[in-house]
């Protein structure tokens, strides 16, 4: 039997989580090829907002919008602006927001984004085709800009010596495919026959995170999903790097009132009074018959809360 070319992760868990009931409003921030869509629009008769900045997704999933007339809506947009992007079209508040991190199965596939270093291609690595793309921070960002993109969004501890790298080989000629980048990459960490990765993983992770603004666009989803859940509605985030995951638990246990330290020295009138509490399956791991069926599911986890009746915090600025 074929294995589908995508399999949303976590999706019965995220289900759970969001517990999505008839006349519902729920939003897909991450639309990609719409299996938690699909997944929410089968558990209950209700409305579901597809939101992605992939032009590709948004055209892929007119099928599904059609199946599903009137009660699948499709938006091309980052899910950072969802405030804006729903509100235009009448949607103020919400009962469920799901959100799917980072780069999906398809566009890992299609050698043409140039977000994979398994098949050759254009060095690119834009959701939304616009932009500065990988290639141009590869080939004219100043070294130690470079390396410092590598180590803070790929941990990436041989990035001093893979920048100097880079910037000896572009002398010669500009970089411009995936292969030419992975070939240096790899030239700098080696790699050994036990290695779980590839050596060229953090670099390219680094280099699309970069690329996109990722954690920036998490940031900014995270507070427009507060502000945008109705009392009793529900968030669920599914991440696949520490760096990811790291901010997303950190929110919601700031937002929960379980945060250790920072706001807790304030005066008790000046702390801001949690604006979500725990729910049922607000977190969750992949079971290993999952990660036997989907190996790209080994390092996600599913984190949620549920909105309460208090204020929204605002930015994260704010809240500090």
């Amino acid at each position: 039997m074929t294995r589908p070319r995508h399999q949303p992760v976590l999706l019965s868990e995220v289900l759970h989580l969001l517990a999505p009931r008839d006349g519902g409003d729920y939003v897909d921030g991450t639309f990609g090829a719409g299996g938690y869509a699909r997944a929410i629009l089968e558990a209950a008769d209700c409305r579901v907002w597809g939101i992605d900045r992939d032009p590709g997704a948004i055209a892929r999933g007119a099928e599904l919008a059609r199946r599903f007339a009137g009660r699948l809506v499709l938006i091309e947009g980052r899910f950072g602006e969802m405030s804006r992007l729903l509100s235009e079209r009448g949607l103020v508040e919400a009962d469920g927001i799901a959100l799917d991190l980072g780069v999906s199965s398809m566009q890992l596939d299609e050698a043409e984004r140039g977000f994979s270093f398994r098949a050759d291609g254009p060095l690119d690595m834009r959701m939304s085709g616009e932009g500065e793309s990988a290639a141009d921070i590869v080939n004219h960002a100043p070294e130690q800009d470079l390396a410092d993109i590598l180590f803070r969004y790929g941990e990436e501890r041989r990035a001093r010596t893979i920048a100097k790298a880079i910037a000896k080989r572009r002398k010669t000629a500009p970089i411009k495919r995936t292969g030419e980048l992975a070939e240096i990459v790899r030239g700098v960490v080696g790699r050994r026959s036990k290695d779980a990765i590839d050596p060229a993983t953090r670099s390219f992770q680094a280099l699309r995170i970069a690329v996109n603004d990722e954690l920036g666009e998490l940031d900014r989803g995270l507070v427009a999903a507060e502000a945008m859940l109705k009392p009793g509605g529900r968030l669920a985030v599914i991440s696949f790097h520490s760096l990811e995951d790291r901010r997303v638990k950190a929110f919601i246990r700031q937002r929960t009132g379980r945060a250790p330290g920072g706001s807790r020295h304030l005066p008790a009138a000046q702390r801001p009074t949690p604006s979500f509490r725990r729910c049922p399956g607000d977190e969750a791991v992949p079971t290993a018959t999952e990660i036997a069926g989907n190996p790209r599911s080994r390092s996600a986890r599913l984190r949620g809360a549920e909105r309460n009746e208090a204020p929204a915090w605002g930015t994260l600025e704010e809240a500090a």
